[in-house]
């Protein structure tokens, strides 16, 4: 279920290729400390050997109730569409769209649209932010264009801040993925900042995706960019790029994002 997320960059986006978090079409990766060394042999024991140890379990992905909340996934197009592909949001009700601000981009400029089952909406932008200070941007279309069973939809934002281990799920219109809240130390110290990240980088929703209480199914927050970082091969000049973690605007933040006179 993936397009190409933000990445970020060891301090904040886009630049060059050495050291951090990437968004949309950029790619920046951290500084590593230790080189890779890997074996044919130890590959070949997790790729063979541990298959058939290990017990069968079923997909997290499988739950039902995960599968209705795909119902909230919209994609969001740029006039004209961005190159890199739609991006994503998450509507809140009310004709409210949660989204990444890089994916909406500079809204007077890209004039952003929410679509939904392939049909575009023109939108008002209730308020901008950005990639540098607060990834969000909240979107308005006219409630009585929408399809009645959305309209008539309302999320709701968790209350507290996400709490490491927990599990959570990703959403955007073609599918959702399962996923867990890394705890921050587990990050380069360099990134740490971005304190609200999930693991399974490959298989989760990218830019403007929902991250949502697995349990609960509020909303946690809103997909913003990945982590990467950089190391050298052992006994090679090879530089190996591998993407770690995922940070997402947490629901704390949104909720503050939003205009207090706003309500959906």
């Amino acid at each position: 279920m993936q397009r190409s997320p933000h990445k970020i960059a060891g301090s904040l986006p886009e630049p060059n290729r050495s050291g951090a978090l990437a968004h949309d079409g950029e790619d920046l990766t951290l500084p590593v400390q230790r080189p890779a060394q890997i074996t044919f042999r130890a590959a070949l024991f997790f790729a063979f050997v541990l298959p058939l140890v290990l017990p069968a379990f079923p997909s997290r992905a499988e739950d039902p109730e995960d599968q209705s909340l795909r119902i909230y996934a919209v994609n969001i197009h740029q006039t004209p569409m961005q190159s890199w592909g739609p991006g994503y949001g998450i509507y809140l009700g009310k004709g409210l769209f949660i989204t990444a601000a890089h994916v909406a981009g500079r809204t007077w400029w890209t004039r952003p649209k929410v679509a939904i089952a392939g049909q575009e909406y023109p939108t008002r932008v209730v308020k901008e932010g950005s990639l540098a200070e607060i990834d969000l941007t909240l979107l308005a279309v006219d409630e009585d264009l929408l399809p009645v069973w959305l309209r008539l939809r309302r999320n709701q934002l968790c209350k507290a801040f996400p709490i490491p281990g927990e599990d959570v799920v990703t959403v955007i219109p073609e599918g959702i993925a399962r996923s867990r809240v890394l705890a921050p130390e587990q990050l380069p110290a360099s990134v740490r900042k971005f304190n609200s990240v999930i693991a399974d980088v490959a298989t989760t929703g990218n830019s403007g995706s929902g991250v949502f209480d697995a349990h609960s199914k509020c909303l946690l927050g809103i997909m913003s960019r990945k982590i990467s970082r950089s190391y050298t091969k052992h006994g090679t000049s090879q530089t190996i790029t591998r993407d770690i973690a995922k940070y997402f605007v947490p629901s704390t933040t949104i909720r503050d994002f939003i205009p207090p006179d706003t309500l959906f």
